[in-house]
C-alpha cells in the first residue's frame, strides 16, 4: 500500500511539472463539474476513449450518452481519455508516464474495457497513438488477458475492416444497449478472453473479427446493426460534464430524433442511422429542462441530421420558446434542410447568421444526389431569412459529385449572387456576409454512391481553383476549401479491406498523427507506407462494379443491397426519390425497427 502511494505521489509530482509546459493544460486535469462518483464501489473498470483532442471529444453526444449509462449502472465505473496533443504526448514519452484517464488518472492498459468512439476515418492513426502512449500492443492477436478487452464503435463501423485487426469487438450500429451487454460478459468472465469473446460474438451488432472466417480479404458471416427500438424508453443524460476549459460546441444538446427522411444519396448518415426513430417532444422538453438545471448553461442545442423535419416540429416550436424564456436560455438550431426553414426556428436561435447544406449548385447535379430543394425552395428560403434580420449566411457545398461539370460549379458561383442580390433589393443595405466551405465528396460506405469513383487529385486542384478564380471576383463572400489531399486519404480509408491495417500502423510509424488537422496531416507519410508494401492507393477510390463484393457485404444494415444499387441507377438517369417523410420507399430498414414516420410503415415483402 505504501508503495502504491508513493507511486502515485511521484506520478502527481511529474505531472504538474508537465502540466506548466504545455498548450491548454486543462484537457488533462479532470475534475470538471457533473463527472462520475468516483467513489462508489464497482467492480468494473470502463474507459471511453476518444482519438482526438479533448476541445473536440467532449463536443460529441455520443460518449456523454455512454458514459451516462454505463456509470448508471452500479457495477461500472466509467472515465473518459482523449488523444493528448503533440506536445503532451512527447512529455508523457519523456518523463515515461502511460497515458491515463481523466477522473482517476488511471493508466489506460490497467482498465477491464477501454471503448473507442470512432467518428472519422483521418482519426485511425491516432488509435494507435494512444495505444502505444499506453504500452498497450496494436493487434488484438498480441494481446492476453492482462491488457484491457478492446472495443471499436461510431459511424466508422460502417466499414470496420481497415481496423478490424486492432480491436477484439467492435460494436456496429446504437451503443447504448450492447455497451452493456458487453461490460456485463467481461465482469462475469474476467480472465478468460476466449470465453468473453465467444459470448459477445452472440449479441446483436457485435462483431468479433478474430472469431469471423475471412476469405481473400473478406468477412464470410453476417453481423446485423443493432438498434434503439425507442427512443423515449433510451437512456439520455438527466445532466452532462461541464468541460474545464472551452470546447467546440459548449452547450448540452439533446437529440430529437435518430435517422433522416431525406435519402441524399452522398450520405452515409442518412442510411447507416436508419431506421427513423424520434423521440416525443414531451420527452424532448423534459430533456432540456433537466439539464439547463443541472449544468447552468444559457444556451442548449437540439441535434438531429434535418432538426426541419422533426415530425412534432409544430408541437415542439409552440412550447420551446416559452421554456427557453422561462428559463432564459438561447437554443442553438443545427444546419437546416432549405426546404424545411422555418422562421420560429429561426427565431428562436436569437442569431442573426444562417447555415444551409445545398450541396451542389445546379437543380440537374441536385437531382443526381437526390437532394430534393429546388432553385425556388433556395429563394423563398432565403427571402425569408432575410426578412427575419438575418444577415450571415453559411453554405456547404461539394464537389467531385457523380457527373458534376464546370457548369455545376457555376451554379454554386450563381447562387452566391443571387443572394447578394436579394440582399440588397429587400433591404437596401450590402452588409452581408456570405461563407461557401466546398469539400471533395468522398464515396462512402452503406449509401447509393458506395460504387463510384472518386476524382483524382489533379481533377481536385482544377475544380478548387475554378471556383477560387470565380469568387475572388464577388464582393461579401469568403470561399474555404478542404484539403485534396486528406479527403484522398479518406476515401481509401472509408473503402478499404482489412490489408489497411498493415497501412494505417506504417503511416503511424512514419509520422502520421491528428490527420484530421491541416497543420498536420501530411500524405507523404501514407505514400511511403503504401509504396513500402506495394499497394496501389488509387485502387480503393476506383469505380466499384454493382456486383462486386465489397468488404463491409457481410453487415446488415437493414438498408438493402438492391435499394442502394436502384438508388445508384437512378442517380445516373438524373432521377429523383421522395424522401420518406410521407411515403415509405421501402429502402428495407423497417426490419430492425419500426420507421417513426408521418404515415403509418406497414412492414410488406418489399420491406
Amino acid at each position: 500500500m505504501f508503495g502504491y502511494v508513493f507511486r502515485k505521489l511521484i506520478f502527481m509530482k511529474k505531472l504538474d511539472s508537465i502540466l506548466l509546459n504545455v498548450e491548454n493544460p486543462g484537457r488533462y486535469i479532470g475534475g470538471e463539474f457533473g463527472i462520475c462518483d468516483i467513489k462508489k464501489k464497482y467492480d468494473l473498470t470502463f474507459c471511453i476513449a476518444f482519438p482526438d483532442v479533448y476541445e473536440i471529444g467532449m463536443s460529441n453526444l455520443g460518449i456523454k450518452i455512454l458514459y451516462n449509462i454505463l456509470n448508471n449502472n452500479q457495477h461500472i465505473l466509467c472515465e473518459r481519455v482523449f488523444a493528448p496533443w503533440v506536445d503532451m504526448g512527447a512529455m508523457l514519452r519523456e518523463n515515461d508516464i502511460e497515458l491515463f484517464s481523466l477522473e482517476t488518472r488511471r493508466s489506460l492498459r490497467d482498465f477491464d474495457i477501454l471503448g473507442f468512439s470512432i467518428q472519422y476515418e483521418m482519426a485511425y492513426t491516432n488509435i494507435l497513438y494512444m495505444l502505444e502512449l499506453s504500452n498497450i500492443p496494436f493487434y488484438a492477436k498480441e494481446r492476453d488477458e492482462s491488457f484491457p478487452l478492446l472495443v471499436a464503435g461510431g459511424p466508422c463501423t460502417a466499414n470496420p475492416e481497415p481496423f478490424a485487426e486492432f480491436f477484439d469487438i467492435i460494436c456496429i450500429g446504437d451503443g447504448e444497449e450492447v455497451s452493456l451487454k458487453v461490460a456485463d460478459i467481461v465482469r462475469e468472465n474476467k480472465g478468460n478472453k476466449t470465453k468473453i469473446l465467444e459470448e459477445c460474438k452472440k449479441i446483436e451488432g457485435i462483431y468479433v473479427p478474430s472469431l469471423c472466417v475471412v476469405k481473400e480479404g473478406v468477412c464470410q458471416e453476417k453481423v446485423k446493426k443493432s438498434v434503439v427500438k425507442n427512443l423515449d424508453l433510451a437512456e439520455f443524460p438527466a445532466k452532462m460534464i461541464v468541460p474545464n476549459i472551452k470546447i467546440v460546441h459548449d452547450r448540452p444538446v439533446v437529440e430529437l430524433f435518430r435517422g433522416c427522411y431525406a435519402g441524399c444519396r452522398f450520405c452515409q448518415a442518412c442510411f447507416f442511422y436508419r431506421p427513423i426513430r424520434n423521440r416525443s417532444f414531451q420527452t424532448v422538453l423534459k430533456l432540456i429542462e433537466n439539464l439547463i438545471k443541472s449544468s447552468g448553461y444559457e444556451e442548449i442545442g437540439i441535434s438531429s441530421l434535418s432538426t426541419g423535419d422533426y415530425c412534432e416540429i409544430s408541437e415542439l416550436l409552440y412550447v420551446l420558446p416559452k421554456l427557453a424564456k422561462q428559463l432564459n436560455i438561447k437554443v442553438q438550431i443545427p444546419s437546416l434542410r432549405l426546404d424545411s426553414y422555418d422562421a420560429s426556428l429561426f427565431k428562436l436561435g436569437r442569431s442573426s447568421s444562417i447555415t444551409f447544406a445545398p450541396e451542389a449548385g445546379t437543380q440537374r447535379l441536385r437531382d443526381v444526389i437526390n437532394k430534393n430543394i429546388t432553385d425556388e425552395d433556395i429563394d423563398i428560403t432565403i427571402k425569408n431569412a432575410i426578412s427575419n434580420k438575418c444577415r450571415s449566411f453559411k453554405l456547404y457545398f461539394m464537389i467531385g459529385l457523380p457527373t458534376e461539370t464546370d457548369a455545376d460549379l457555376d451554379g454554386i458561383v450563381e447562387i452566391c449572387e443571387r443572394i447578394n442580390r436579394l440582399y440588397v433589393d429587400l433591404t437596401g443595405k450590402k452588409n452581408i456576409n456570405i461563407t461557401i466551405s466546398v469539400a471533395v465528396f468522398v464515396p462512402k460506405p452503406v449509401t447509393p454512391f458506395q460504387w463510384v469513383k472518386q476524382i483524382g487529385l489533379d481533377e481536385m486542384t482544377y475544380k478548387q481553383n475554378y471556383l477560387y478564380q470565380k469568387f475572388k471576383k464577388i464582393k461579401n463572400v469568403s470561399y474555404n476549401w478542404h484539403d485534396s489531399k486528406t479527403s484522398f486519404v479518406e476515401a481509401v480509408l472509408a473503402r478499404g479491406d482489412r490489408k489497411l491495417a498493415k497501412l494505417i500502423e506504417k503511416a503511424y510509424k512514419k509520422g502520421a498523427k491528428f490527420d484530421s488537422w491541416g497543420d498536420k496531416f501530411d500524405i507523404k507519410y501514407w505514400n511511403d507506407a503504401a509504396k513500402d508494401m506495394g499497394i496501389d492507393l488509387d485502387i480503393y477510390v476506383a469505380e466499384r462494379d454493382l456486383d462486386a463484393v465489397l468488404p463491409w457485404n457481410f453487415i446488415d444494415f437493414g438498408v438493402s443491397q438492391k435499394y442502394l444499387k436502384n438508388e445508384y441507377i437512378k442517380a445516373l438517369n438524373g432521377l429523383t426519390t421522395e424522401g420518406c417523410k410521407f411515403n415509405c420507399n421501402h429502402c428495407g430498414a423497417n426490419k430492425l425497427a419500426k420507421c417513426s414516420q408521418h404515415i403509418k410503415c406497414e412492414e410488406d415483402m418489399r420491406c
